[in-house]
């Protein structure tokens, strides 16, 4: 092996043994902040949605897509609905839900088992019912019932479902109990309506064929029974006349209004503005969830409800207000805030590893620098070490010299030694001087050595007769 290269590999092992136990300090800490904050979000994430052909189901499929660009798979699990979706919150089996303003009782613990990222959209309640020049799509068997007769003229408010048949979803959905606000707001009991609990797809066909008198859905305009209720001839939307004075009464409404046409300019669908009541839907999340699942969930909220909608302008979703439940302080940020710098540039887990990390980087490095001082000392201890350390036996040989308690010879042969092994040591260039030092040392020990050795034998010869 080279000189130069063994010189080399013994200086890196110095710095090594200098450098390497403050090195493997500092990853211990490192390793140990990374396990505590554990800044990397799980993999898989479940989002309660809702029945199938819902807008909450569309949306969910959204987000599934949204999330799968940045590695998270997202399982949507289906529900009754709102009312559902928050208990399967509190019950741990989902991390995130779309829930429904004013329309399931909420718990003293809610507060702080689950938190807000925000409010999403409004949900009209859309009363659908049928008109005069409306016909059943499938006849039934037996004729209709005198509650059909009631449903065939134009109504005017939610007092004239007395005596309808009225489906308002399954319980799990969170409709019947706001509808059964909204009786009591109008003096009517749930008895004075004939309510059913269909779900949508059942309800739908029940009442296209006749069976039914109205359907009641508390959904977002994106929801495809919806859609293709507001497009169905003979099907007509219930006007809320009054829909000020129940946002008034009922403070999780808001009054809303479908613009003449909005579903259909060229068929000039609805033929007139239709005054509704909206409840503002929120997306909730379990507060254990992790940080950065919320933040994914919050920025992506932006482009999924930013753009403006039948009843919303452009950027007034999400938003941080209807809501009634703490905001989190992620979502509040992506709302309130632009995207992150690093988010910018870098792909979604670096950012967000190095923003999650950056203040214990920060303290790492404030305690590392001053325990880094010892590092150069400590280099040059050892390296001076493999110098310095025959000196010893140096300083031992001269000091036999002394006392006279060696011959010569031997004391001669020890020096030998030393100089060879001095020889076989490397240093780097920059401490060859004591390298060098340490051989000038050993022949200065040998010239006295040789001068008292020939004084010795002077004396000697002068003593002889």
């Amino acid at each position: 092996m080279p000189k130069a290269f063994r010189n080399t590999l013994l200086s890196l092992r110095d710095l090594l043994a200098s450098a390497g136990p403050l090195a493997f300090l500092g990853l211990g800490l490192l390793a140990l902040a990374y396990w505590w904050l554990n800044p990397n979000p799980p993999k898989t994430v479940t989002v309660a949605t809702g029945p199938a052909q819902s807008a909450y189901a569309e949306f969910g499929k959204r987000y599934q897509k949204a999330l799968a660009a940045d590695g998270i798979e997202v399982v949507l699990l289906p529900s009754e609905g709102s009312s559902a979706n928050l208990q399967l919150l509190r019950d741990g089996k989902a991390d995130v839900a779309f829930v429904q303003g004013g329309t399931a009782a909420r718990q003293p613990d809610d507060a702080d088992a689950l938190i807000s990222l925000g409010s999403l959209f409004v949900e009209p309640v859309w009363v659908f019912y049928r008109t005069p020049a409306s016909q059943p799509i499938a006849q039934p068997s037996s004729a209709p019932a005198a509650g059909a007769a009631s449903a065939a003229r134009r109504l005017g408010g939610v007092a004239q479902l007395k005596g309808l048949r009225v489906n308002v979803g399954t319980t799990g959905s969170g409709v019947p109990n706001l509808m059964d606000r909204l009786l009591k707001a109008n003096r009517m009991e749930p008895g004075d309506v004939k309510l059913s609990h269909l779900e949508e797809t059942p309800a739908t066909v029940a009442f296209l064929a006749g069976r039914l008198d109205a359907l009641v859905f508390v959904s977002a305009p994106e929801s495809p029974m919806v859609q293709m209720l507001l497009q169905t001839p003979g099907v007509q939307l219930l006007d809320f006349a009054q829909n000020e004075a129940y946002a008034r009464r009922l403070p999780f409404l808001s009054p809303v209004s479908l613009p003449r046409g909005v579903v259909d300019l060229a068929q000039d669908l609805p033929a007139r503005d239709v005054r509704l009541v909206a409840s503002t839907t929120s997306m909730l999340a379990r507060a254990d969830t992790h940080p950065a699942l919320l933040t994914l969930f919050a920025q992506n909220a932006q482009t999924l409800h930013g753009g403006a909608g039948w009843f919303n302008r452009a950027r007034a979703f999400p938003s941080v207000q209807h809501s009634e439940l703490p905001i989190a302080r992620e979502a509040e940020r992506a709302i309130t805030e632009s995207v992150p710098l690093l988010q910018r540039y870098l792909p979604f887990w670096i950012a967000n590893l190095i923003e999650r990390m950056w203040l214990v980087l920060g303290i790492l490095l404030a305690i590392m620098l001053p325990l880094s001082r010892i590092v150069p000392p400590l280099y040059q201890f050892r390296v001076r070490s493999r110098v310095f350390r025959w000196y010893g036996r140096l300083r031992e040989v001269e000091d036999q010299m002394e006392t006279c308690s060696a011959p010569p010879a031997e004391l001669l042969r020890a020096l030998d030694e030393l100089e060879g092994q001095a020889e076989k040591v490397s240093v780097p260039l920059s401490y060859a001087d004591e390298l060098y030092a340490l051989r000038n040392h050993i022949h200065l020990v040998r010239k006295k050595l040789l001068r008292a050795q020939a004084a010795g034998e002077e004396g000697g010869l002068q003593k002889q007769p």
